[in-house]
């Protein structure tokens, strides 16, 4: 059997002008990248395309594979002669190095050319990786020469940023080394996809946008108590200059030769955790369907995606899809990894208790949903007739699909069934003018499912402050995407949990509150394997083992 990354370089792409010219777009529209890979210029059209999210239920470590039944989906639209564009975020290099290895699908439906879109991808994530660090860098050299902003340096907010797991970056000493190295102080590091600019990068609706978005980042505050923002260091433009092409979304092609527009990359479990809105615009614009994929579950990047992109942007989705697999919900269930191949009917059907706390979610939000079953050669016939009966049982349509092993064949039946739903709807969680601690207390209870809030000391000091400031923006929770709770320990459907909050961050440039639940941060580490040990270049230079 083919691995994931031999199956995606044997395949022979085809040029990338011909992927743009099945979705209306000629060469003059593209910024060409080589043969395979381009960016699209901006287009002068409405916006009318329908919105399909794909989903899922909590990750395990054997993955759930949303990004490949996007994928799959998309080319099955595509095979029943129907017009769509598919919208992903750009793979981190720290996860592809991490554990998880490359974000470009699987088995036969794989996004191209994979090693490209896992590594340094057209230079997005640098570009932004490097607005941050400039920022960063201003901040100090201000302080350096006088600090005229008068910048409480016990107050500083903005963190520093790279693209890769690093822990032991998440506390350091900066300035070191004597006057001529600036002011000592603490500094920390986000991961890029959990950075302020990359949340801001992928909420912004075009470059004007991003110029004010930019210019209302909050950086520290003076010894005054008032807010230090980028506009003050007077280097928004030269933050521009550095993403203006970044901004631009990029086109690439599926394995079955389908367009794929793939721009930004947040974390779901601590960022927005879906692609940006100046792509899903676009494909909108390009195509009467557009699937997207939203990271982790229903409970982090598909509610974000439900709750902050479509709030900002009036999106009520077509469809939501709503992944699981047999491996997943078996381990819910309590199976360790070693038996999961195993048929264990008990033990699935407890699994399937965090399947029903994802439909929860969608009845909650009102959403058209159906739950599709990403199937595995070890599923029994059994096992799959029980989920497919429990779904059934409780109003809701499941789907089998079989995108690894066969593509957009694979997904035929699913994509035939979206095509049936006709009423886009989506009511949202809670209301712009409810209170900070209302919001906090719906997502919490509705959502995730918990009995009550408390929070800690810091988090009541930051609360009462945004909510004299910031008190309309919406909620971006970080928390685990292991549970519905923030205890990763806490599988299938936990109840009677208490959420605890312990900070808030406000993203002023994305406008929205980040809610940090339990230990969650911002830096991954490494794990004791990671995939770094497994990725090579062979004789040929080409990169294997990077799934």
């Amino acid at each position: 059997m083919l691995k994931d990354y031999e199956i995606a370089q044997s395949k022979k792409m085809v040029d990338i002008r011909q992927i743009a010219s099945k979705i209306g777009l000629s060469e003059d529209d593209l910024v060409l990248y080589g043969k395979y890979k381009a960016k699209i210029e901006k287009i002068d059209k409405s916006e009318n395309g329908e919105v399909v999210l794909v989903t899922a239920i909590n990750p395990t470590p054997f993955g759930e594979g949303k990004t490949t039944v996007a994928i799959g989906l998309h080319d099955a639209f595509w095979r029943l002669q129907v017009k769509s564009l598919l919208t992903l975020r750009e793979p981190s290099m720290g996860p592809v190095f991490g554990i998880k290895g490359g974000a470009t699908g699987g088995g036969y439906a794989q996004v191209l050319p994979m090693e490209d879109i896992n590594l340094h991808f057209n230079g997005d994530f640098h570009a932004i990786t490097s607005a941050n660090n400039l920022i960063s860098a201003i901040i100090d050299n201000h302080i350096k020469h006088g600090n005229e902003l008068n910048i409480d340096i016990d107050k500083i907010y903005f963190e520093r940023t790279m693209d890769m797991n690093d822990r032991a970056l998440r506390e350091v000493q900066v300035g070191l080394g004597g006057n001529i190295n600036g002011q000592p102080r603490i500094d920390h590091f986000t991961i890029t996809a959990a950075s302020e600019i990359m949340a801001i990068f992928c909420v912004s609706k075009d470059l004007e946008d991003l110029r004010k978005r930019v210019d209302q980042i909050i950086v520290a505050q003076n010894k005054n108590g008032d807010f230090v923002r980028v506009k003050d260091l007077g280097i928004t433009g030269s933050v521009l200059a550095l993403l203006k092409d970044a901004m631009k979304p990029n086109l690439v092609q599926t394995l079955e030769e389908n367009p794929v527009i793939i721009h930004g990359g947040p974390f779901a479990n601590i960022a927005p955790g879906v692609n940006s809105v100046s792509a899903i615009k676009l494909a909108r614009k390009l195509s009467p369907l557009v699937i997207t994929e939203a990271g982790f579950g229903s409970d982090l990047g598909g509610f974000k995606f439900l709750d902050i992109i479509c709030r900002m942007n009036d999106i009520k989705p077509k469809a939501v899809v709503l992944v699981a697999t047999i491996k997943a919900l078996k381990y819910n269930g309590g199976v360790c990894m070693e038996d999961i191949t195993k048929e264990n009917l008990d033990a699935l059907a407890k699994g399937m208790e965090n399947l029903r706390a994802h439909m929860d979610n969608m009845k909650v939000l009102s959403v058209p949903y159906l739950v599709t079953i990403n199937r595995y050669a070890t599923d029994t016939s059994s096992e799959i007739n029980q989920v497919v009966q429990f779904v059934e049982s409780y109003g809701a349509k499941c789907i089998l699909n079989d995108v690894h092993a066969k593509g957009g064949e694979g997904a035929i039946d699913l994509a035939r069934e979206i095509l049936t739903l006709q009423n886009p709807s989506l009511e949202l969680c809670y209301n712009d003018d409810d209170l900070i601690s209302t919001k906090i207390e719906k997502v919490a209870t509705k959502i995730f499912h918990a009995k009550e809030v408390k929070y800690s000391k810091e988090a009541l000091e930051k609360l009462e402050l945004y909510q004299k400031y910031f008190a309309k923006y919406p909620l971006c929770i970080a928390k685990t995407q292991y549970s519905l709770s923030d205890q990763k320990d806490l599988l299938g459907y936990p109840k009677d949990f208490t959420i605890t909050v312990r900070d808030l961050h406000v993203s002023a440039g994305a406008s929205f509150i980040v809610v940090y639940l339990g230990d969650i941060m911002t830096m991954p580490g490494l794990s004791k394997m990671p995939a770094a040990l497994q990725i090579d270049v062979d004789k040929e230079e080409k990169i294997i083992n990077i799934f």
